[in-house]
C-alpha cells in the first residue's frame, strides 16, 4: 500500500464515517432505551453489542464482506420497525435488584427479544465500521486514527447538541440517512433510499403522536387522566412516571405528599428544598403550607416544563419559587442554604447515567452520604422527608436504618396504599418529628447502607445478580465466536496477550472516569457528554504527542501510568467534593484523564509495533468487551477497588509485552505505520 497521504476526500469520508459511527451508536442506546421497557436499565447491553459490530467490522479483511456495506440500511430499518410496530418489551423481575415498573410487560419472550435486539444492533454497526475501515485502510494508521478520532468527537458533539435542544427522534433518523447516503455513494442510492426512507418515516410516526416528546434523558408521554384525582398522567420511557394532581387530591386524609408536614407540626417550614420537582406537586404543597422561599430541582427541564405549563395550581408562576435544573447531590454540595424541610420525592429515574454504567441517574441521592449532606443543610427545628413506591421491605429498611444512622434516632414511617409504599420523615432531634403512626423498626435483617463507593442502593447484597451473569457471558461467547468466523484465529491472538488486557483496562478506566464525574458534578447528560469528550480528547492528545515523537520509552510511559493511577487512588473523594468548582473540576480532569492520556501513547505505540494488525485488534476487541463485563464487579466491591483491577491489567499488560511486542522497545516514529489492505491471519 502505498504511504503517501491520500486524497483529501478519504480524510473528509473517514471523518464523516466515524462521526456517523458514534452518532449512530449514541442514537441506538437512548432510542431503544426509550421504547422498550426496562432496557433503559441495561443500556450497556446495546454499547458492547454496538461495540462488537465495530470492531467485526474493522476485522474483516479488504476485499471482503462488501454486501455489508451495500446493504447497510437495511438491518437499522428492521430494528425501527420491529421496536415501534411489535410491543417488545423485556420483563425484569428479580429478588436480589429492584426495576421500577407499574406496567404488565407483553411481546415476544425475553430469550427472543434479546438476541434479535443484540444482533440487529451488531449488524448495524458492522456494517458502519466495515465502512469506516476500508478508509481507515488508505491512510497512514496514525493519521487514519487521528481523523478516526475527530470523526469520534464529532458524532458525540452532534449528539450532546441535539439532546441539549430536545431534538425529537425523526430528527435523529434524518441526520442518520443522510450520512449514510453520503458514504453509500452513488452506486448504493437507490439501494439505500427505500430503507432509510422506511426507518425515517417510523420515525417522522413516533414523533407526530399525540402527547410524545422528549427531553435529555427519556421520550415523555403526557396524557389527560380519567381519574377525577389526577389531571394529566406522564410516562417515561413507556412506564407511568408522575401523574399531575390538583390540591384537593394532595391534601386528602392518607396522601403522601402531605405526610411531611403533618409529622412536623414545631417546624416552621419557611425554607423548603424539593428534590426531584418534576410536575410540581410538592412544590404547590409547599407553597400551601406557607413557605416563604421553595428551591425546586428537577433534572429533567422537560417534566419542569410540563408543571409549569399544566399544573391547575400554578406552581412555578410563584415568585417564592426558584427553579433549579440540576441533579439533587450536586446541589445539595454546592448550596450554602440551610433548609426547615428537605422533600426527597419520586426521584426514581428509570434509566442509566449512561451506557457505560450501572449506576442510575438517582443512585448518588441514597447513599449514606447524601443523607449527610442533608442533614448538614438543615436549619434548627428542621426536617428531612422522603417517600416512595419501595415494592420490596428491604429496600424501606435500608433507608429506615441509614436515617436512624444519620440523625441518631429512627425516623417516623406511615405506610399508604399497600405496605411496601412508605413515607418517612427524620427530625435534626427526635422531638422535630411527631409521629402520626409509627416509628421505623426493622422488618428483619436490615441491608448496609448503600455509600458512595458502592452506589447501589436497589442491590440487596453485594452480589452479581444471576440474570448479569447469563446475559454477559452468552455475549462473551458471541464474541469469541464472531471474531473466529472474520478469519481471525483465536490462537494467533494469543501473541497479543498485552493487547488483550490493555483493551480490558481502558474500559474499565472511561467507566470509572463516569462514575466520577457523576458524583463531582452531578449526573446530568451534559455532565456525561463532558466525559465521553474528555476522553476522545485525552486519546486524541496521546496520538498526536506520539506522532511527534522519535522514540517511545515503553518502560517510562508504565510507570508515569501507575503513578497517574496510584494519585488517583490515593486521593479521596470527600477532599475533591470539598474544592470550590474551579478546584474541583481541575482536580476531576487530571485525576480522570492523565491515565488515560498515559495508557493511549502505551496502546498506540503497541499497535505500531505489531505484526498482524488484525490478530492485535481482535484481541483488544476481546479484552474491551471482557473490561464491560468486568465492570459489574463494582457491584461487589464497589468503584474505588476498580482501579486496583485496572492497575492489576495494566501491570499484567506490561508483563506480557516484554514477551509478545517484537523486535526492541522503541520504535523509531518515521517507519511507516500502517494497516494492511489485506490483514494476514
Amino acid at each position: 500500500m502505498e504511504h503517501s497521504p491520500g486524497p483529501q476526500n478519504v480524510r473528509a469520508r473517514l471523518l464523516l464515517a466515524s462521526a456517523t459511527m458514534l452518532f449512530v451508536e449514541l442514537a441506538l442506546i437512548r432510542w431503544t432505551g426509550a421504547n422498550i421497557v426496562h432496557l433503559s436499565y441495561f443500556s450497556n447491553f446495546i454499547l458492547l453489542g454496538s461495540f462488537l459490530g465495530i470492531g467485526l467490522g474493522f476485522l474483516i479483511p479488504a476485499g471482503r464482506g462488501q454486501w455489508l456495506t451495500r446493504w447497510a440500511p437495511i438491518p437499522l430499518a428492521v430494528l425501527v420497525v420491529l421496536v415501534r410496530e411489535f410491543p417488545v418489551q423485556v420483563r425484569q423481575s428479580s429478588g436480589e435488584v429492584i426495576y421500577f415498573t407499574a406496567v404488565k410487560t407483553t411481546g415476544l419472550p425475553q430469550w427472543v427479544t434479546l438476541p434479535v435486539l443484540f444482533g440487529l444492533t451488531a449488524l448495524i454497526m458492522m456494517a458502519i465500521g466495515k465502512m469506516t475501515a476500508d478508509l481507515f485502510r488508505r491512510l497512514p494508521s496514525l493519521e487514519a486514527y487521528r481523523f478516526d478520532l475527530l470523526g469520534s468527537l464529532t458524532g458525540s458533539l452532534s449528539f450532546a447538541l441535539l439532546s441539549w435542544l430536545r431534538a425529537p427522534s425523526v430528527v435523529w433518523g434524518v441526520i442518520a440517512a443522510v450520512a449514510l447516503l453520503v458514504l453509500g455513494g452513488r452506486r448504493n442510492t437507490i439501494r439505500y433510499t427505500i430503507p432509510l426512507g422506511v426507518m425515517v418515516a417510523v420515525l417522522a410516526l413516533e414523533t407526530v403522536a399525540s402527547g410524545i416528546s422528549w427531553s435529555p434523558y427519556y421520550k415523555i408521554e403526557t396524557k389527560r387522566s380519567t381519574s377525577t384525582a389526577r389531571d394529566y398522567n406522564i410516562s417515561a420511557n413507556g412506564v407511568p412516571h408522575q401523574s399531575i394532581a390538583p390540591m384537593k387530591a394532595l391534601t386528602k386524609p392518607g396522601s403522601p405528599y402531605n405526610q411531611p408536614y403533618r409529622e412536623t407540626p414545631r417546624n416552621p417550614h419557611r425554607n423548603v428544598l424539593v428534590i426531584g420537582a418534576g410536575n410540581g406537586n410538592d412544590v404547590a404543597l409547599a407553597l400551601a403550607h406557607g413557605a416563604k422561599r421553595v428551591d425546586a430541582v428537577e433534572i429533567d427541564p422537560r417534566l419542569q416544563e410540563i408543571g409549569a405549563s399544566l399544573h391547575p395550581a400554578r406552581p412555578y408562576d410563584n415568585p417564592r419559587v426558584h427553579v433549579h435544573i440540576n441533579d439533587g447531590r450536586a446541589f445539595l454540595e454546592q448550596t450554602k442554604t440551610r433548609y426547615d424541610l428537605i422533600v426527597l420525592a419520586l426521584p426514581d429515574s428509570l434509566t442509566l447515567v449512561s451506557g457505560a454504567s450501572n449506576l442510575r441517574l438517582e443512585s448518588y441521592l441514597f447513599t449514606r452520604q447524601a443523607f449527610e449532606a442533608a442533614h448538614r443543610h438543615l436549619a434548627p427545628d428542621g426536617a428531612f422527608a422522603m417517600y416512595n413506591y419501595y415494592r420490596q421491605n428491604w429496600l424501606i429498611d435500608r433507608f429506615g436504618s441509614t436515617l436512624a444512622s444519620v440523625f441518631g434516632h429512627a425516623p417516623c414511617i406511615t405506610h399508604y396504599g399497600n405496605k411496601r409504599a412508605a413515607v418517612m420523615v427524620a427530625g435534626v432531634t427526635a422531638r422535630d418529628q411527631s409521629c402520626a403512626h409509627s416509628t421505623w423498626q426493622p422488618s428483619g435483617k436490615v441491608p448496609t447502607a448503600a455509600t458512595d463507593d458502592h452506589p447501589f442502593p436497589y442491590l440487596l447484597h453485594r452480589t452479581i445478580p444471576g440474570l448479569y451473569i447469563g446475559v454477559l457471558s452468552a455475549i462473551l461467547l458471541v464474541t469469541l465466536v464472531s471474531v473466529r468466523m472474520t478469519g481471525v484465529r483465536i490462537r494467533r491472538t494469543a501473541a497479543y496477550t498485552d493487547m488483550f488486557l490493555l483493551g480490558a483496562a481502558f474500559m474499565l478506566l472511561e467507566t470509572k472516569n463516569v462514575i466520577g464525574f457523576a458524583l463531582y458534578f452531578g449526573t446530568t447528560w451534559l455532565v456525561n457528554a463532558m466525559v465521553f469528550a474528555g476522553v476522545l480528547i485525552a486519546v486524541l492528545c496521546a496520538v498526536e504527542v506520539r506522532r511527534r515523537m522519535r522514540r517511545v520509552n515503553q518502560l517510562a510511559l508504565q510507570l508515569l501510568l501507575f503513578a497517574t493511577l496510584a494519585i488517583a487512588w490515593l486521593i479521596p473523594t470527600d477532599l475533591v467534593l470539598g474544592l470550590p468548582f474551579a478546584g474541583r473540576l481541575a482536580a476531576a480532569i487530571a485525576l480522570a484523564f492523565a491515565p488515560i492520556f498515559c495508557a493511549n501513547l502505551i496502546f498506540s505505540d503497541r499497535l505500531a509495533a505489531a505484526s498482524d494488525p488484525t490478530a492485535a485488534f481482535g484481541a483488544n476487541l476481546l479484552g474491551a468487551l471482557t473490561g464491560g463485563a468486568l465492570e459489574y464487579l463494582a457491584l461487589l466491591t464497589g468503584y474505588q477497588a476498580l482501579l486496583l483491577v485496572v492497575a492489576v491489567l495494566y501491570a499484567g499488560a506490561g508483563i506480557t509485552m516484554r514477551f509478545t511486542r517484537p523486535g526492541s522497545q522503541e520504535i523509531p516514529v518515521k517507519e511507516p505505520l500502517t494497516v494492511p489492505a489485506a490483514p494476514r491471519t
